[in-house]
């Protein structure tokens, strides 16, 4: 009885120790979907290191598909430098789960409200790129140009921050109802444009979702150069009739599978 007495003591000392160093080190429980952190952290790293969407500011999230009602974003962190350990768990109000993880975005909001207002889409990218922003700014509309850019055709909105009560010397999405008012003038759209911001950019999974990051960017500095080349500019027009592009295409799957193995391949390579 002596033994087990002791025994039930070192455990509960040892235990308590733990839970201080654990404490102290910040960390926190880790998230359920351990394989889709793996790629969320992925994602991070494709878009800053390699397809150059996110630079120091930015972030990415993805849906879990084992519980809609959650999702995954990194704590406030540069998108290069991000790990599992960095991956916080939050409901679609953009409240942690753990609720001693207060380290999140501001403007976690931006993924919380499209989540809510669209079942289909299964991950969102913010990013501040500049040449979108151009066009977020100009009376010029972005067109398609390239053939990986079909989801541009079925219409790029525009958000303006102010016009919702937002703040014009910050134009952050830094509540739930500004949240809300941008996934509304998203609506069905793949993508929607901030202006003086940036862009919020949708897929029907991750690897889709930045891979339309990507080409999004691309397209608009082609559309850039050619009007600047002078002369007439050609755009790739949707056939009249033809369905709006949903992503989900098996041609259009396995393209972004193809990318998206690639770039983590190009990652896995940094560690």
């Amino acid at each position: 009885m002596k033994s087990r007495t002791i025994f039930a003591a070192v455990t509960a000392i040892l235990g308590f120790a733990g839970v201080i160093a654990f404490q102290r080190a910040g960390a926190a429980p880790g998230p359920a979907n351990p394989a889709l952190v793996e790629d969320l952290v992925a994602a991070n790293r494709i878009l800053a290191h390699e397809i150059a969407v996110l630079d120091a500011y930015g972030h990415v999230s993805a849906r879990d598909p084992r519980n809609p009602n959650r999702y995954y974003l990194s704590r406030a962190i540069s998108a290069g430098m991000v790990t599992a350990a960095d991956v916080i768990e939050y409901d679609l109000d953009s409240k942690p789960i753990d609720p001693a993880r207060s380290d999140g975005y501001l403007e976690r909001f931006i993924h919380g409200e499209i989540y809510k207002a669209r079942p289909d889409v299964m991950a969102v990218i913010h990013a501040h790129s500049p040449e979108l922003i151009a066009f977020a700014s100009s009376s010029v509309p972005l067109r398609n140009m390239i053939h990986t850019g079909s989801f541009i055709n079925d219409g790029i909105p525009i958000f303006d921050v102010r016009k919702f009560g937002g703040n014009a010397d910050d134009m952050l999405i830094r509540n739930p109802a500004l949240g809300k008012s941008l996934a509304q003038a998203l609506g069905s759209k793949t993508a929607i444009l901030m202006f003086g911001h940036g862009v919020a950019i949708t897929g029907p999974t991750l690897p889709t979702a930045v891979s339309n990051a990507y080409f999004l960017n691309m397209n608009a500095r082609v559309q850039e150069q050619a009007v600047r080349l002078g002369g007439s500019v050609s755009y790739l027009e949707r056939a009249p009739g033809a369905r709006p592009a949903t992503g989900t295409t098996p041609a259009g799957a396995a393209a972004n599978n193809r990318a998206w193995e690639y770039w983590k391949h190009r990652v896995s390579m940094e560690k």
